[in-house]
């Protein structure tokens, strides 16, 4: 069963440009939060977006949702864990001095992979720094795959918090992240209320879209399982599926995000990812099918009703208007689509990144 079946994703609020909303219906422990705001969709349909404006592009989504918590008191005081090198990305402390939330103090942690034999074979904390802030709220700022990083560093700081006889208020995460982070949210509320019962729980705001995590290489081939993100099995912001579909070529990018942490600090590796992947796509484009694709990418079949696309993508609370002019947007892009080259998509997108990092590439 997925997570986010009977999940529906509720209008709150729209507020200096960005637009919130809730999962509900799905009887969760947690609340479940999905924001889009004109800087986050330019960042996750955009891969020439690197270094600092990574950083700069999750500002106001992120103050404006501190904001809100803020005045439904769901956060007073704060502790920032950051689980590197990803956190480093989010600007939580920053958000938290506009809004003036105090920080306590900030924590770290550094999960990394064990290697055997060229293969992942576990996770391991090899780094630590906390700070016990007792009744406090813990925020945290991670890109969440697979989630099992986020789920060994929550139990490392349980028990952290065990150790000491403390415990905190609730926990607020906010990721550009999958489906998989609220099945591990939501076993973690069992667990940790058993220790703590008035643990409040998980709040998490997921930057445009809850979204679905490739178990497979995809149509291309090319796909890194339980990393790369796309559309199926998610949940996608209205104004996100308006943008991306607005343009040609963004719903064909390997993934969401690519490598978050490269993005930023590694420069030189997140090119030439995106640029292996539009060479390969450029090489291979002839053998791949645009009906595969395209049905891959927006995760359901090309064919689909309004009332299954409603459900499928799990609008049914959205406004009709935004709903109808969505789906008839989305039936254009595939009508329009369908007779497009990958290889010539793909070479363009070589040019255009070429162009936009030359900097960074090295012959």
């Amino acid at each position: 069963m997925n997570i986010l079946d009977n999940a529906c994703l509720v209008p709150q609020f729209e507020d200096q440009g960005v637009s919130c909303y809730k999962l509900e219906g799905a009887n969760y422990l947690n609340e479940y939060y999905v924001v889009s705001e004109a800087e986050t969709r330019k960042l996750l349909n955009k891969p020439e977006v690197i270094s600092y404006d990574v950083y700069r592009s999750m500002l106001d989504a992120t103050g404006q949702m501190m904001y809100y918590f803020k005045q439904q008191n769901k956060v007073t005081s704060a502790n920032i864990l950051c689980i590197l090198r990803g956190a480093l990305n989010f600007p939580l402390e920053e958000s938290c001095y506009r809004e003036h939330i105090r920080v306590h103090d900030i924590s770290f942690l550094s999960c990394e992979r064990v290697m055997e034999a060229a293969e992942v074979v576990g996770l391991s904390v090899k780094y630590e720094k906390l700070a016990l802030v007792a009744g406090s709220t813990l925020l945290i700022g991670d890109i969440i795959a697979s989630g099992d990083t986020l789920a060994l560093c929550m139990k490392y700081v349980m028990d952290f918090y065990q150790k000491h006889g403390k415990k905190l208020r609730n926990i607020i995460i906010f990721t550009i992240g999958g489906a998989r982070a609220i099945s591990h949210t939501e076993k973690l509320t069992k667990e940790i209320r058993e220790v703590w019962p008035d643990f409040e729980g998980f709040i998490t705001v997921f930057y445009e879209g809850v979204f679905g995590l490739y178990d497979h290489k995809g149509v291309s081939g090319i796909n890194w399982p339980m990393i790369d993100f796309y559309w199926e099995n998610g949940i996608i912001a209205p104004e996100f599926r308006q943008q991306t579909l607005s343009m040609q070529d963004p719903l064909f990018e390997k993934c969401i995000i690519y490598d978050g942490g490269a993005r930023r600090y590694e420069i030189q590796n997140h090119v030439e990812e995106v640029l292996d992947f539009w060479e390969y796509m450029a090489e291979n484009g002839d053998k791949l099918s645009m009906e595969e694709l395209l049905a891959e990418k927006l995760g359901h079949a090309l064919d689909i009703s309004y009332e299954d696309w409603v459900k499928v993508n799990h609008y049914e609370k959205i406004e009709d208007s935004m709903k109808n002019w969505l789906y008839r947007q989305e039936q254009g892009f595939i009508s329009g689509m369908r007779n497009q080259s990958i290889k010539e998509i793909a070479e363009r997108r070589v040019k255009e990144f070429k162009s936009a990092m030359q900097k960074y590439i090295i012959d």
